[in-house]
């Protein structure tokens, strides 16, 4: 079990001293001006990180309507044009100079038609695939929070149809546990459901805690640190034969200390 946190937790150091891989979360590290990569400042980030024994993976761009998120690097996999593409090409090429483990995705937007935007999404992921095995990059498709019901992929059924319609070995599902148990409404005979039915295709997972309902501040995903919402992580269990990253998406150090413990304190470790 390889435990790590997101790069908006804490400097690379102090999540240096506290677990084994950085999340590299890369819409929000400044790295980007009216879309176009600043190689200078990424440049300066490999060089800092470089001095870090810290496995990595990588969050690509994604869509967004937070104000905190910067527009330049929107991108719905169910309606990409060539700069969404170009945007996450360019974290599959970061992610393969760091030799990144996974490259995690969002799912597509409904916007209104359901089986277009997935049949959109499915030849948009197939595409992104075969760059990341130009690569030698795993993507994982993240399954989304169905408190939003603008999200493709928040049920484990149409997250394993996407993964098995696009049939590449190099797309996989990054479990987020804080978005199954919304989708679940806080109930833990569900959440275990949902995480057994795709542990066979988990190549990431993503840690966080809420309290499984709908709320008006995004829609109930709060991102707390593991312990601190009604999850109970026992429910990591169901991923048999995973031994991979569980990434903590929390937004402070204190909250990785906690999440830490109540990870340690869940999972069995063979």
């Amino acid at each position: 079990m390889i435990l790590g946190a997101s790069s908006f937790a804490g400097s690379f150091s102090q999540i240096a001293s506290e677990v084994e891989s950085i999340e590299l979360y890369i819409p929000k590290m400044g790295l980007y001006d009216n879309a176009m990569l600043r190689k200078d400042l990424l440049n300066r980030m490999i060089d800092e990180l470089s001095t870090f024994d810290l496995y990595t993976s990588l969050h690509a761009p994604y869509f967004a309507v937070s104000h905190t998120y910067p527009r330049d690097v929107l991108v719905d996999t169910g309606n990409m044009d060539d700069v969404a593409f170009r945007l996450i090409r360019e974290s599959i090429e970061i992610a393969a100079s760091l030799s990144s483990r996974v490259v995690v995705l969002h799912p597509g937007r409904i916007n209104g038609d359901r089986d277009k935007a997935f049949s959109s999404m499915v030849s948009n992921l197939g595409l992104l695939a075969q760059t990341a095995g130009e690569h030698g990059v795993i993507l994982g498709l993240e399954n989304k929070e169905g408190t939003d019901q603008g999200n493709l992929c928040t049920g484990s059924a149409e997250l394993i149809r996407a993964i098995e319609e696009v049939n590449s070995d190099n797309l996989g599902i990054t479990f987020d546990i804080g978005h199954a148990n919304l989708t679940c409404g806080g109930n833990m005979v569900k959440l275990r459901e949902f995480a057994a039915a795709i542990a066979p295709y988990v190549v990431h997972v993503h840690v966080h805690d809420n309290r499984g309902i709908w709320l008006e501040h995004y829609d109930g995903d709060e991102h707390l640190a593991p312990g601190d919402g009604i999850i109970d992580y026992s429910v990591l269990n169901e991923l048999t034969g995973y031994r991979g990253i569980y990434n903590m998406e929390v937004f402070s150090m204190e909250d990785v200390v906690k999440g830490k413990g109540t990870i340690l304190n869940a999972i069995r470790i063979p």
